[in-house]
């Protein structure tokens, strides 16, 4: 038996944190992984799709390049290489994060699927493990769901999608989510005939309908057939290899299927029952400060329902160590939380959208948009599909902010501080951008929205009357 002051049970984003904080605070952490050390996000997530995605847009560019007046004609694209790429930036990545190099953080990995005994007791393939906390950060899994056929058809998720060797010729993907709307431009610029089927009548159902219409309309540029209202009643294959799904009585035919409607929590084999854990279909259930209903077990990041991204899962890492070995608490689900699709145009946003804001404080909410055609340095790139747009109070207080454009995520970075920090319009609005860039449209956005406030009503005959 190993006696601990942290045993964390899952070496994704909320793991590594977590236990590379409290190895900062000079704990005795182990940190226990059923499968690779860096979870989805370094092996089958966030690094190798934003690594594909890059690879489809110099592809893009390269066949656009005449806009430029750079004449290079169709791009020559060698998938078995783009792959090997791919594999190397995550090689890359995973050094920091290796076994290895956990180790001399003065953090025990300990390989191998951990099961509750009880509270304070694990077991990991017969290695008992006690700890005076635990921290639960299993993530999630693809959701596959129950579609007639799909069991008998093989079919492609996040997680198998980086094992191809080849693209198919015609992908079919399902689900119009952040996953499936990346995956299928990518494929669709690598040379794939991709289509989308989304059962809802839009895609990207979690952002503003404006930015959701502007990518629909890229995918489309882009050759995508985009199949909306669409949801999928079977699926089947035949012996050559071909697929077919049948969404209201139409059929799509493709050489592969990508199955990305969502994720659902990794929480079986775990045992929680033995350490009086509750959890739902949903996840772990917890409080606002990440503790379960065992009084020493704590949950962070995807198994716990909620937002499903690298960021927030470990910035919940680091806010349970924090509520689990410090003084006092912290809330661990900020009201801001950024998020970004990483399409072209991305799609980047932060706290309400302007239907939220309305639904919570009525006619108080101000709306400020600006079109990337009305920012210069989006003119100079050619990349003026896109715009900024920021919801806030009466006060101007930001409420929340959607970026749609080239660089987007990048862009929205002030609009998430400004948001969790209760800033005004009027201070993102004083601190002066480099031109040209992005941030000189933020300026921009505050800048007008404050001036809209100091001009109207008493204040704006009163300065109009000094101005005089």
């Amino acid at each position: 038996m190993s006696m601990y002051d942290l045993a964390i049970i899952g070496a994704g984003s909320a793991g590594l944190t977590a236990a590379r904080f409290a190895a900062r605070l000079e704990r005795r952490v182990a940190l226990i992984e059923a499968n690779r050390v860096g979870g989805d996000c370094t092996w089958t997530g966030c690094v190798p799709s934003k690594a594909l995605l890059h690879a489809a847009r110099v592809a893009h560019t390269i066949r656009n390049g005449g806009a430029y007046g750079i004449h290079a004609g169709e791009p020559e694209v060698d998938f078995p290489s783009v792959m090997a790429r791919i594999r190397r930036v995550i090689e890359d990545i995973y050094a920091a994060e290796s076994p290895d190099a956990l180790r001399a953080e003065s953090i025990e990995v300990v390989e191998g699927r951990a099961r509750f005994e009880e509270a304070h007791t694990v077991d990991v393939e017969g290695r008992r493990i006690t700890a005076r906390y635990f921290l639960i950060c299993t993530g999630a899994s693809p959701f596959v769901p129950p579609i007639s056929g799909l069991a008998e058809t093989p079919y492609l998720t996040y997680e198998n999608f980086w094992q191809l060797e080849s693209l198919p010729p015609r992908l079919i993907v399902v689900g119009g989510g952040p996953i499936g709307c990346e995956l299928a431009q990518a494929c669709q610029r690598l040379g794939s005939q991709v289509a989308l089927v989304e059962a809802l009548d839009r895609i990207l159902p979690n952002d503003e309908p404006e930015a959701a219409q502007m990518v629909a309309d890229a995918l489309r540029r882009d050759g995508v057939d985009l199949r909306l209202g669409a949801p999928v009643d079977s699926v089947s294959s035949n012996e050559a290899g071909g697929i077919t799904v049948r969404s209201r009585g139409a059929d799509v035919r493709g050489d592969g299927i990508l199955v990305a409607v969502g994720r659902r929590a990794n929480l079986d084999e775990l045992d929680l029952e033995n350490a009086g854990v509750t959890y739902t279909g949903a996840g772990i259930t917890v409080d606002d400060y990440l503790r379960t209903s065992a009084k020493n077990i704590y949950a962070a990041g995807d198994c716990v329902g909620g937002f499903q991204f690298t960021h927030y899962a470990g910035y919940q890492g680091a806010m349970a160590v924090r509520n689990m070995l410090l003084p006092g608490r912290s809330r661990a689900r900020p009201a801001y939380p950024p998020w970004t699709t990483f399409t072209d145009p991305e799609v980047a946003h932060a706290g309400y959208t302007e239907e939220q804001a309305r639904q919570r404080f009525a006619d108080k909410v101000r709306v400020s948009t600006l079109p990337m055609a009305s920012v210069d340095r989006a003119v100079t790139d050619g990349a003026t599909k896109g715009f900024i747009k920021v919801a806030y109070r009466d006060n101007g207080a930001v409420l929340g902010a959607t970026v749609v454009g080239r660089n987007a995520a990048e862009a929205l970075q002030p609009w998430a501080i400004a948001g969790e920090q209760g800033l005004k319009m009027s201070d993102v609005a004083r601190v002066m951008q480099a031109y040209p860039s992005l941030g000189t449209g933020n300026q921009q956005v505050g800048w007008d929205a404050y001036l809209d406030g100091l001009t109207q009503g008493l204040t704006g005959r009163v300065l109009r009357w000094l101005a005089r």
